[in-house]
């Protein structure tokens, strides 16, 4: 074999692939330039906030069309949001008011006291409730499109705020009516009643940081959501909705604990607001403390639910 017969049949020289260089930087500036974020990633609490605020419109959408479909498949409809609070009321009334008279030494107006009680802490219960379903029962949306989680916990208690609206005109003309019964203290309508919206919105504050924590204990530990009601129940005794705390516990040096957590001290802001009942005057110190609460709860909740931000979905 000649010489050039083996240069015929040997395999063609192919040069060496060209090396590229890979620069991260530039396509994470790409990305960023973009809007584009990468997955499972907590972003920071400056951008969180504001991602947030821009989805201001949708979560004011969402929340009217929850409350729009809380009774939707029902003959009464809308009407059920203000039956029901009767309904609950009209038996603690019944029960603990006039059969058992509990909470009728020391309170003037039962039937007002007792009301208010019950629409309060039905909108404070059903808040948390929404919060601590506010990640489970929306999976599907969790895991599909890319948005502040913060938006389902806050979207769910304004929900109940917009339910709240007419059920606290039935409660506040039923508080008046009770006080031309010869067995209720009369309720004036004074000055007094223009702080209500005030105190409805500090409960609203603390109830949504509220309900920013039992989301993400929920959304980490499902089983708690079988825990919360039990949980409620106990806070509602706990919490004056049908007695008067200082009348039952005050006399108990630990019975400051009842009349000062959170709960408690917005029962006593509603009804310093609406009812003339002695042991219900209108206090600055219990101003100071709803204030707090409202303030402390929102943030401390918001931060809580923020810190599990990058594992919502994906457990």
């Amino acid at each position: 074999m000649t010489v050039g017969e083996e240069v015929r049949g040997a395999a063609p020289l192919v040069p060496p692939p060209l090396e590229r260089t890979f620069d991260q930087g530039a396509v994470d500036a790409a990305a960023r330039e973009n809007g584009l974020e990468p997955m499972g990633v907590r972003p920071a609490l400056g951008h969180y906030a504001k991602e947030l605020w821009r989805r201001r419109s949708f979560i004011r959408v969402m929340a009217v069309s929850k409350a729009y479909a809380e009774n939707q498949n029902t003959y009464l409809g809308q009407i059920w949001t203000l039956i029901s609070p009767i309904i609950n009321a009209s038996v603690y009334v019944l029960i603990f008011g006039f059969l058992l008279k509990i909470g009728r030494e020391g309170i003037e107006n039962t039937i007002a006291f007792i009301v208010v009680g019950v629409f309060m802490f039905r909108f404070f219960e059903r808040s948390v409730m929404a919060g601590a379903h506010s990640l489970n029962h929306n999976m599907n949306l969790v895991r599909s499109v890319k948005f502040p989680r913060a938006v389902l916990p806050i979207a769910g208690v304004l929900s109940e705020l917009t339910i709240l609206g007419p059920a606290l005109v039935v409660m506040c003309l039923i508080s008046y009516a009770s006080g031309f019964l010869p067995i209720a203290g009369a309720v004036t309508i004074d000055a007094y009643w223009l702080l209500l919206p005030v105190a409805i919105m500090l409960m609203w504050l603390f109830s949504t940081g509220c309900a920013f924590m039992v989301a993400r204990w929920v959304a980490m530990t499902p089983d708690l959501d079988n825990l919360i009601p039990h949980f409620m129940r106990i806070l509602m005794y706990a919490s004056g909705v049908i007695f008067s705390i200082d009348r039952y516990v005050g006399q108990f040096s630990w019975g400051w604990i009842m009349e000062y957590q959170p709960v408690a001290v917005y029962l006593y802001l509603v009804r310093s607001c609406l009812l003339d009942e002695p042991a219900y005057p209108p206090d600055l110190t219990i101003w100071v403390l709803g204030v707090g609460w409202a303030v402390l709860f929102s943030i401390i909740g918001f931060l809580v639910f923020w810190g599990g931000e990058e594992r919502y979905g994906r457990d």
